[in-house]
């Protein structure tokens, strides 16, 4: 069985996505029902809900539609990974609010959206280590070249748990491997870091990636963090830019496929219950 703990869902007659325009491959609605019916069959039985980057006026709104979502009868929702901005002044407040919700397991802010200095600042910093008296984890959304900037980070705050998504966002198509190696090794050093294996078929080329052409990927990502830190996401419905969730499932089956039983449930299934404390 598999614990999908990245997955998006889009709403646009609730919520705001400003930078939906700007991809118009993504520019729809992805609702629960649609994926309900295919996480199914694919053996997907527990899902965190990851934030999309919603205006901020929206940010509570969409962790509301999660909640509500979350009684859908014979459902997977466990949780939300909620939406934050922490180089914002009433960080605090908000993260108190956050903090108390029970759906609540963790919080993101997409850092290759910002400028890098973003992340930089005392204030940043600051308010990030307020995780550190919670049991929220914070996801580290960053581009392949940002990996420097995210060890900064985590240095800056040791006491919380962070989630490295999409493998580091590695740019599979254009290449650049080596600099992407390196800089995750280093990183995976940190003991606060966890890797999350999550749709990287986005990242090669639609028409010409093949299992050969994400195996380094993948492999080099679990070889530096271990099977005890390493999860898997689904990130539908963004995999569909290199594919659908059918593809990238069946993908990860045939990646894994020589690993022991032990090494797969872990990746799969374990290694996301105890992170987050879900059974």
């Amino acid at each position: 069985m598999i614990f999908d703990t990245h997955l998006h869902l889009i709403d646009r007659s609730k919520l705001s996505y400003p930078w939906l325009s700007e991809v118009p491959a993504l520019d729809r609605d992805a609702s629960y029902d649609d994926y309900l019916s295919v996480a199914k069959r694919l053996g997907i039985t527990s899902t965190l809900h990851m934030e999309v980057d919603v205006a901020e006026k929206d940010q509570t709104a969409e962790t509301d539609m999660i909640e509500q979502l979350m009684q859908t009868k014979g459902g997977t929702l466990r949780g939300a990974i909620a939406s934050c901005r922490p180089e914002a002044e009433d960080f605090p407040a908000y993260l108190e609010k956050v903090a108390a919700r029970r759906s609540v397991y963790g919080l993101r802010r997409v850092l290759h959206v910002v400028p890098d200095e973003i992340s930089q600042s005392d204030l940043f910093r600051s308010n990030l280590n307020r995780l550190a008296n919670t049991s929220l984890t914070f996801d580290l959304c960053l581009l392949a070249r940002q990996l420097k900037i995210g060890a900064s980070l985590i240095d800056a705050c040791p006491d919380v748990p962070f989630i490295l998504d999409h493998c580091g966002v590695p740019d599979i198509a254009g290449g650049g491997y080596d600099t992407w190696a390196k800089d995750m090794k280093d990183l995976s050093r940190r003991p606060n870091i966890t890797a999350k294996i999550s749709g990287i078929i986005a990242y090669g080329d639609p028409q010409t990636w093949t299992l050969d052409t994400l195996r380094p990927y993948v492999e080099h990502t679990i070889k530096c963090f271990g099977w005890d830190r390493v999860v898997w996401g689904s990130d539908s419905p963004v995999c569909t830019l290199g594919g659908n969730i059918e593809l990238w499932v069946a993908a990860t089956h045939a990646l894994i496929a020589g690993c022991s039983a032990d090494e797969k449930v872990k990746l799969l299934q374990d290694n996301a219950k105890q992170l987050w404390q879900l059974e």
